[in-house]
């Protein structure tokens, strides 16, 4: 289904919704208002978005793209990382390469900037280490295609924000437990009090422990979380937040299985199959410390100043598995053992003024700010070279069972010391040109710098860009919008060709045009879009280094690569009792037959709930994500075999996961949840982003229970 016509099948949706509208106050009752920067939104409908754009504006009037996985959502299918939440959001794919590294694509593109409170800077190495738990989230919004009203640098897919959770204005507390399968227990406690009449103060803690369907793998999860803010005068606030995530696993994967023999036929191990030795691990913590201060200068002038400062010690031992088998005897794989180890720190400021202003007698916005920030990396690798153990022959894999003797890990010290230093200064104004059309106009200027080595290459960098941005929205009816956008694309890149030699920026040029609605009083919104891309000189690995270790990877900058295609969403209630996040994407790639054949071009995500009038307190609910088939390109098969010189294609079909839920209000206090997950079992290769890949997880099963006050 690489070539799905979406625009008639949107339109005739969008069409046969109804546009009954309810009164204000109704609409209204949807959201309770959580002290000055926050918002809790009930059910899978959300109409503020406060990280798509530092302008007071509703999801309708932002002229791009935009999703929110509600605390709702990610509470009702227990979607207790990540992952998991931004599998059920639109548009977007979790490349898990290995248990613990995953990467993010929208509409072809890896997506590197993860924000929290609308503040961050892009990921060190474009992918996400160890398990991010949402427990401390409120939601989590995505804002697709280049978001140049917030960020300006990036790759054109996608910005992720996290919005953390902050004081109710009542004393609130709640406990829950869950057991699951392969032994999974995790328990949360979330709290949140006033202390006084001007400081308030909430609190999460998360402790999980579990085993996995991966031999050998384990995983112990600990996340603390406070958050103090203080009213400091009646037009000031001011907070304080931190919050710590370890997260330590056993039996990781670094690299993972391979997936053809070399007679070139695809292999089929069994889903449980790991590559980790015994004595694998990864132990990854982070540390956020957030202040904010907030500033209303009048009801229509105000100001927020953040400083985040942002740490993360890596520290692993690695088995590492190469090589093609035989068909027949499975031999011919090699381990490679490796200790890494890497210090993160990011100190970010960003301080902004927002207000309106009329003039020539029609009210406007503007946002104007500046942006600082600092990355510095330390890394370093170890290796065995002398024992004989670091580079030990395999048996064969369906027989592995981790039992590696533990090499030395002490030869050939290799690492990195990189700083990146990055300036902005941006603006942001929306105008009231008629009554019906608004145009929002803008730009950054980044100034950024790197200096350092990485792996004895050199990686000192610097280049100044000035990224403007250009939207407009026309009120077609109360209910009804049109919108469009252009913005410019920039984005440093780190990865390094066959010279050595760091590649230049990508660059290039974003364009979407589209609809929204809100239908039901704005109870559902409803949004279809178009998007074209294109980028210069996007990194793409070098396929001669494909089976080297990935410390051995190279990149070329590839030209012209560009991505069309149309998404579709509605997300809130339908009816009552049902609540629905529904997206459909479809896109087509060109310039990169391989990362056109790796990503999957249709996307359909898939979230409903209903509840049992019939039944006080039951209700049922599922969770579905469906992609198109795949494949990668490995190469040919090599001399000795009857089809010698024939193309090695990995495929993996296109496929579904469904999950199901149900809980159950036992009192007004407490609940009973059951979930589970891949109910009808499908085997899949997780991705095929890389050369080798991993099952996902077959039938599992958890139940939860929960307290709140």
């Amino acid at each position: 289904m690489k070539n799905l016509h979406l625009n008639l099948i949107t339109i005739s949706i969008l069409s046969t919704v109804s546009t009954q509208t309810f009164a204000e106050d109704n609409k209204e009752k949807d959201i309770e208002k959580i002290e000055v920067q926050g918002t809790y939104i009930e059910g899978y409908g959300a109409h503020d978005v406060s990280g798509a754009s530092r302008l007071d504006l509703s999801i309708i009037e932002i002229p791009q793209s935009v999703s929110v996985i509600t605390s709702a959502q990610m509470e009702d299918f227990q979607l207790s990382d990540i992952n998991a939440a931004l599998d059920s959001a639109t548009g977007i794919n979790v490349e898990r390469i290995e248990t613990d590294r995953t990467y993010y694509t929208a509409r072809g593109f890896d997506v590197t900037n993860f924000q929290i409170d609308g503040v961050g800077l892009p990921l060190t190495s474009g992918n996400s280490h160890a398990d991010e738990d949402t427990a401390i989230y409120e939601r989590i919004e995505v804002i697709r295609g280049a978001n140049g009203l917030m960020t300006g640098v990036g790759n054109p897919s996608a910005t992720i924000n996290f919005i953390r959770k902050r004081p109710t204005e009542n004393p609130e507390i709640s406990v829950s437990g869950t057991l699951g399968s392969w032994d999974k227990k995790r328990i949360v406690l979330d709290a949140s009090t006033p202390i006084t009449d001007k400081i308030s103060a909430r609190a999460v803690l998360v402790k999980q422990d579990n085993e996995s369907y991966l031999d050998r793998y384990e995983q112990d999860k600990t996340v603390a979380y406070a958050f103090i803010g203080a009213e400091l005068s009646e037009n000031t606030y001011l907070s304080i937040s931190h919050s710590y995530n370890k997260s330590d696993a056993v039996g990781n994967n670094w690299g993972t299985n391979p997936l053809f023999y070399t007679d070139g036929s695809a292999t089929n191990y069994h889903y449980s199959t790991n590559t980790s030795a015994n004595w694998s691990n990864w132990q990854v913590a982070k540390n956020n410390t957030v202040v904010e201060l907030a500033h209303f200068f009048n009801p229509k002038w105000s100001l927020r100043a953040t400083y985040s400062h942002k740490t993360t010690d890596e520290d692993t031992e690695l088995f590492y598995v190469y090589g093609t088998p035989d068909k027949n005897t499975e031999l011919g794989l090699t381990g490679y053992a490796s200790e890494y180890d890497m210090d993160d720190e990011h100190d970010l400021f960003d301080v902004y003024i927002n207000g309106e202003f009329t003039l020539f007698g029609r009210e406007h916005q503007i946002v104007a700010g500046i942006n600082h920030a600092k990355m510095s990396y330390d890394d370093s690798s170890l290796y065995d070279f002398t024992t004989g153990n670091g580079f030990p022959a395999m048996p064969p894999l369906p027989q592995w069972d981790g039992n590696a003797t533990k090499p030395t890990l002490e030869d050939g010290l290799t690492g990195s010391d990189v700083t990146n230093k990055q300036k902005a200064a941006y603006f942001t104004a929306r105008f009231e040109v008629l009554d019906n059309l608004h145009v929002i106009t803008g730009g950054r200027y980044n100034d950024w710098e790197v200096k350092g080595t990485s792996f004895d290459v050199v990686q000192d960098a610097s280049d100044k860009e000035f990224i403007p941005y250009l939207g407009a929205v026309y009120q077609i009816t109360p209910e009804l919008v049109a919108y469009s956008s252009y913005t410019e694309t920039f984005l440093s890149q780190t990865e390094v060709d066959i010279e050595n030699k760091i590649l230049d920026p990508i660059t290039g040029e974003s364009k979407e045009i589209g609809v929204k609605s809100e239908f039901f009083g704005g109870l559902l919104i409803g949004s279809m879009a178009y998007f074209d891309v294109q980028q210069t000189n996007v990194a793409k690995l070098d396929e001669n280094t494909v089976h080297l270790p990935m410390d051995q990877h190279r990149y070329i900058g590839t030209d012209g690569i560009s991505s069309h295609g149309f998404e579709f969403e509605i997300a809130g209630q339908v009816f009552d009792n049902l609540q629905v996040s529904f997206g459909l994407t479809d896109f087509t790639i060109s310039g990169d037959e391989t990362v056109t054949d790796y990503t999957p071009s249709t996307l359909i995500k898939l979230a409903a709930t209903y509840i049992v009038p019939a039944i006080e307190g039951l209700s049922f609910g599922i969770n579905m994500n469906w992609q198109d088939d795949i494949s990668r390109n490995q190469g040919v098969v090599g001399e000795g075999f009857d089809n010698a010189g024939d193309e090695i294609i990995t495929e993996q079909d296109a496929y579904a996961v469904v999950n199901l839920m149900m809980s159950y209000d036992i009192t007004k206090n407490i609940k009973l949840s059951l979930n589970a997950n891949n109910v009808t079992d499908e085997k899949y290769i997780n991705s095929l982003y890389w050369a080798q890949g991993f099952y996902g997880a077959p039938a599992n099963y958890s139940a939860s229970i929960s307290w709140s006050l």
